[in-house]
């Protein structure tokens, strides 16, 4: 796939930076001729990865998300998330829906969304080395030039 534009973002995980995080994502991945609900697609999994990074990852610490989201020529967008927060010990096991490390009012369904909205999802993660969700979703339209 060829590489046709990218934006690289870093902040801080507090919960108020996870709308201007996925507006952010939005108004870039708007180059593609997107569908209403392709955007919406986009938008919900930024916000249920950074949601991820601020409630798990850093749980109770402020840390930084950083934000890598690449448009190839092919119509296909790529967003990663990463944190360098706590990491996850079972991905397999964080990947089954319903499943919360936290529990309280956490649903669990957080990666099951994710991978319901995009056309693949990778989670790799390393305990006390962080997390990285990244997402492809392949655009039906045509890149705005």
């Amino acid at each position: 796939m060829k590489k046709i534009n990218q934006l690289k973002m870093v902040f801080d995980s507090r919960s108020v930076n996870e709308s201007f995080s996925r507006m952010a994502v939005a108004a870039f991945a708007s180059q593609l001729d997107m569908t209403v609900e392709e955007l919406g697609d986009i938008k919900t999994v930024v916000s249920e990865a950074v949601t991820n990074c601020i409630v798990h990852g850093y749980s109770n610490t402020i840390g930084k998300i950083y934000i890598t989201c690449t448009v190839f020529e092919e119509g296909v967008i790529r967003v990663s998330v990463r944190d360098r927060g706590c990491g996850i010990s079972d991905v397999k096991k964080a990947r089954e829906p319903l499943y919360t490390s936290v529990g309280g009012d956490r649903s669990g369904l957080g990666f099951t969304v994710m991978e319901s909205f995009s056309d693949k999802l990778l989670v790799r993660s390393k305990p006390g080395v962080g997390t990285t969700v990244t997402i492809e979703k392949i655009i039906k339209g045509k890149l705005n030039d």
